[in-house]
């Protein structure tokens, strides 16, 4: 009882006297809005814009890929990732579980093979206007831009040609193989195999042709299939790296300077990287297994196209079955004023990656020679291709001179047609040669029937006009169409932050 009496005096001690009582609302209260429902999650799905079991280009003009002319008002028929037909142009009605693409004005070219295609970005920190920037060069991975930027742009194989994250890269291609995340099939080379110097402080440095083999041995084992060797690496580490590689049966691909050409070459390289424009073995103060200071200028300089150099040196190339990836974009910004702005790859920058371009584009050319050896290496490339030699291409697109993924690759074909080459030749060294390189020709790399449905929708006609290549509307891989616009549109001002 005394325990409820203390309660009863406690609650009349609080309790409000009548003339303070607030007074009693007169209606009750609105309810709160809802919350807006959030909106859908972006998904692989998002990009996608034809997915049906059957797919009906109607109307289309075909660049097959092989070198031959184009073909003009074909039907290519899609069925399960497959192209299963090829046939003369014609209306189609629509059919349950068929997609009719009217594409009058349009063409299919092969999806292309990127064969120097990085998922990184080279940054100078603080680099300012004066062309000055501090150390360490520092080498961030792109592994949300950079995939969506080649398969907007129609890339739909590539070679990373060089990893500095590669576990990342392996990582990456079983998410895309997955169908989780957006990208290009990808050949995913090994950890560079660089010599005991190196400007990367991201890149291991051999210390020894042991070291070599090593390396090669442990990521192969965890998925790489092909290799880069890299500046400074010696003919006695490369050699290591090659025998090691050709046991598992991967290829070695090289940017050279340490090793000449033609020591590569004897020593059973597979592939050289950068046209001609890295070549040392004419430059004067060259020493063995060292890379010269002098660069590879000199000796771009010293071998004319039609020279007795020139043609031992493609002899020994094709003797020994030795491919070169053209890479002309990565070149082209040496030369002033180019390339020319492309409000695009602009708007695609982050804004710290755009003003440090815009910065170096600024700075006065410090190569010797730019526009004449420019305009070297590419009559060296056609020569070579002339003499029977394999050309296959891939930008390097790490961000200097404005390389960008994709961009890059579609800059490459440009440029491949400026060199000399004929539109469908251009094409056929970025799809099917690419493709014949990583043995993959049965499957991918030219419209055909029974290949893969890897090809890519262009507005305009590239054999009449190869800018063409830049009006990229669709992008079919294993039979699904990718929406390129919204792959762009994904990544603005995204590419050098991820």
């Amino acid at each position: 009882m005394l325990a409820r009496a203390t309660l009863a005096l406690a609650l009349a001690a609080c309790a409000v006297p009548p003339s303070e009582a607030a007074p009693a609302p007169t209606k009750p209260p609105a309810p709160a809005p809802a919350p807006a429902a959030p909106p859908e999650p972006k998904t692989v799905k998002s990009y996608i814009r034809v997915d049906t079991p059957r797919v009906v280009l109607a109307h289309v003009r075909v660049i097959d890929g092989t070198g031959k002319p184009a073909v003009g008002d074909r039907n290519v028929v899609l069925e399960r990732g497959k192209i299963i037909a090829i046939d003369a142009g014609a209306d189609v009605a629509a059919a349950t579980g068929t997609t009719v693409l009217d594409l009058h004005g349009y063409s299919v070219i092969p999806g292309l093979v990127g064969m120097h295609d990085h998922m990184f970005y080279i940054a100078r920190p603080n680099y300012d206007e004066h062309g000055q920037a501090e150390d360490p060069l520092v080498v961030p991975e792109m592994m949300f831009s950079s995939p969506r930027l080649y398969l907007a742009a129609g890339v739909t194989t590539l070679r990373t040609t060089g990893s500095v994250e590669p576990i990342t890269d392996l990582n990456l291609k079983t998410e895309i193989d997955a169908g989780h995340l957006i990208g290009p099939h990808m050949d995913v080379t090994g950890p560079y195999l660089e010599g005991a110097t190196s400007p990367f402080l991201q890149m291991q440095r051999l210390r020894n042709p042991d070291d070599a083999r090593q390396l090669v041995n442990y990521w192969a084992d965890r998925g790489a299939t092909s290799f880069k060797a890299y500046i400074n690496i010696t003919r006695a580490e490369l050699k290591a790296a090659i025998d090691a590689a050709h046991k598992r049966h991967i290829k070695i691909t090289g940017h050279l300077c340490s090793v000449t050409y033609p020591e590569a070459a004897e020593l059973g390289i597979d592939n050289l990287e950068h046209g001609f424009f890295v070549n040392t073995q004419l430059t004067p103060d060259k020493q063995p297994d060292v890379c010269p200071k002098t660069g590879s200028g000199p000796t771009l300089r010293a071998m004319a196209p039609d020279s007795a150099e020139a043609k031992a040196l493609f002899a020994l190339l094709i003797k020994h079955h030795v491919a070169v990836t053209s890479t002309l974009p990565v070149f082209e910004g040496r030369v002033p004023g180019r390339p020319p702005l492309r409000q695009q790859l602009i708007d695609t920058m982050s804004p710290q990656s755009r003003q440090a371009y815009l910065y170096v584009r600024q700075q006065p050319v410090r190569t010797p020679g730019g526009a004449e050896d420019f305009a070297r290496g590419m009559a060296m490339e056609r020569a070579f291709f002339a003499a029977g030699g394999t050309l296959i291409a891939g930008p390097d697109p790490t961000g200097n001179g404005g390389t960008l993924p994709g961009f890059g690759d579609q800059r490459e074909l440009e440029l491949l047609v400026e060199a000399g080459f004929s539109p469908v030749e251009a094409i056929q060294i970025a799809t099917l040669n690419g493709a014949t390189y990583l043995g993959r020709q049965k499957d991918i790399g030219s419209v055909a029937v029974g290949k893969n449905a890897d090809l890519v929708v262009v507005k305009g006609d590239p054999t009449a006009r190869i800018a063409d290549v830049e009006n990229v509307e669709l992008v079919f891989k294993d039979g699904v169409g990718f929406d390129s616009a919204k792959l762009f549109a994904s990544v603005k001002e995204r590419y050098g932050q991820y």
